[in-house]
């Protein structure tokens, strides 16, 4: 991606451009990218010779359809795309945070760097954060553009508290483990008025909807916004007495994206 030698002195510095995706990886239904980012934007991305993407074949399927809407500033075999770092995977002491110095060198050399997710905003919910990070400690602006993120439209479709919310993540795949975790966040939720959010791989979904809906409280108020931006996009809030009466129905569509979110009652 460059080299780590200095610029010439007075070489103004590029951008670390946060560049939004959309929220319809793997579901097999394409929405225009013109229906879910500004002209502006995408203008923006295919304008830009330097990426960093959470997948490279994610990034370039972006750029794609960008092409198809505005013509990319120079081929896309020509643009330079370089994948997060990921720290090793091991038991033992924590790894080092991967040295993210070497992926912001164009930027140091005048060039703007649009960083990009496999869906939604860069760096929320996502690894891109410690890119941003150093970037702010190398003096290089961040760039935040206009998009779509999957947690700040679910909550805003749950009719839940908007106020005072927090993602928590993925909660454990171990049963047990699971049903504790969710009791501690609904007690959080009740004391303190907090919406609580959760993602979960699609296709666990329906065992992660099927444990808040056993271990919630009957008045808790649970929502399930799944598919959004796309044409089978549905989310749906009732108390979990309401969901145990009901049964989940379709409200997770077919293994699609999905946000969970309670307010503890």
């Amino acid at each position: 991606m460059g080299t780590l030698n200095p610029p010439p002195p007075g070489t103004p510095r590029g951008r670390l451009v946060l560049m939004p995706n959309a929220l319809d990886l793997g579901t097999g239904s394409e929405v225009g990218l013109h229906a879910l980012l500004p002209s502006a934007v995408i203008e923006r991305a295919a304008s830009l010779p330097h990426w960093v993407a959470e997948n490279a074949k994610t990034a370039r399927a972006f750029l794609k359809r960008v092409d198809a809407i505005v013509p990319l500033a120079r081929p896309l075999q020509q643009i330079d795309i370089t994948e997060l770092p990921r720290p090793p995977k091991g038991a033992g002491r924590p790894a080092a945070a991967p040295d993210m110095a070497p992926l912001l060198a164009p930027a140091r050399n005048g060039h703007d760097i649009g960083l990009i997710s496999e869906a939604g905003m860069p760096a929320v919910a996502d690894p891109g954060a410690a890119l941003v990070l150093a970037a702010h400690e190398q003096g290089i602006v961040v760039e935040p553009l206009v998009g779509p993120s999957a947690l700040l439209l679910a909550l805003a479709a749950s009719g839940l508290n908007g106020q005072q919310f927090a993602f928590v993540g993925y909660l454990p795949v171990d049963s047990p483990a699971r049903a504790a975790r969710i009791r501690e966040l609904e007690t959080l939720s009740r004391r303190q008025q907090q919406t609580q959010l959760a993602i979960e791989t699609p296709y666990r979904n329906d065992a992660l909807l099927a444990a808040l809906i056993e271990h919630l409280q009957p008045t808790t108020r649970l929502a399930v916004a799944s598919g959004l931006t796309l044409p089978a996009a549905r989310c749906r809030t009732m108390s979990v007495a309401q969901w145990r009466k009901t049964g989940p129905g379709d409200a997770l569509g077919d293994r699609l994206p999905a946000v969970f979110a309670w307010l503890g009652a």
